[in-house]
């Protein structure tokens, strides 16, 4: 899955973005290459240019943890780069063949039970693998979907809806390509997920200039605004949560700030959903 000399690629965009002025260098107008030079990196970390020159060409087999810590350092790597950056350079062996995914039962009655907040199960190719009435209203109609179509990353470059679903469609973007391009590196054996960004590259033009740019981001909380067919914009907070025993499965969860309007709008989508229940006139619900 990986491309070829990933790692050479990404210390080369991490370098080009740092302003040589922040790392303590004086920088003049002489300079023809953006960020820092490879020597300038080297001196950073306190490796010798000749080293760092080979992991950029893909020449030095698995650098130290040191060495990994000095380049997060000189390239000023946040943790999600800084674990990227290692997943790079000392990749796990593959594994024979994927194991089954499966979601247990108690996760799918605790969706079943979260029914004033949209929340959904992931896992790191962003396919939905379980998920509650709210949540489907708030995406797509996950059930009538085909299970290779239940995919957020799929949803969002290659479905036209996605655009008028999300306000801020090209942050999602960012943080999609960003959550991908870390799995990448913590399931480098994976063929589905790589069959996905096959898809993504070949289907998509915004996909594949926003994933030559090669930042990587997990993005565990945060907030995201919608706009509904039904009850019109919302914003929501989002939450994160790593399920313990499941790798790469996420429970994302969905809250209204209290007594705010989405909190309404929220309230007014789960009555709109309710299987049983008389669906409400949303412009009637507002002028009362």
């Amino acid at each position: 899955m990986s491309e070829q000399n990933e790692l050479g690629r990404f210390l080369k965009s991490r370098r080009a973005r740092i302003d040589p002025g922040r790392s303590g260098i004086e920088a003049n107008s002489r300079r023809r290459v953006a960020g820092l030079r490879r020597e300038e990196v080297a001196s950073l970390a306190g490796i010798s240019v000749e080293y760092y020159v080979r992991l950029e060409q893909g020449r030095a087999a698995r650098p130290s943890e040191a060495v990994l810590d000095a380049l997060a350092r000189a390239l000023q790597l946040d943790g999600d780069e800084r674990r990227y950056l290692e997943g790079l350079a000392r990749p796990r062996p593959s594994a024979r063949s994927p194991r089954p995914e499966r979601i247990r039962t108690e996760l799918v009655q605790l969706l079943d039970m979260m029914d004033r907040v949209p929340a959904m199960v992931i896992n790191h190719r962003m396919d939905v693998l379980a998920w509650n009435q709210l949540a489907s209203a708030l995406f797509f109609d996950f059930a009538s979907a085909p299970p290779r179509e239940r995919n957020l990353a799929r949803f969002g470059f290659l479905d036209a809806d996605s655009k008028e679903r999300f306000v801020d469609w090209q942050d999602v973007a960012r943080a999609t390509v960003g959550t991908l391009r870390l799995a990448t590196s913590r399931h480098d054996d994976d063929e589905v997920l790589a069959t996905l960004l096959g898809e993504l590259m070949m289907k998509s033009e915004q996909f594949r200039t926003l994933w030559a740019g090669r930042d990587v981001k997990q993005r565990t909380h945060g907030s995201k605004r919608f706009r509904h067919p039904v009850v019109g914009e919302l914003t929501l907070r989002f939450e994160n949560f790593d399920l313990p025993g499941e790798t790469g499965q996420r429970l994302v969860a969905f809250s209204p700030e209290p007594a705010s309007p989405a909190a309404s709008a929220l309230e007014l989508l789960a009555m709109w959903t309710a299987p049983s229940a008389e669906k409400p006139d949303p412009v009637k619900s507002e002028e009362a």
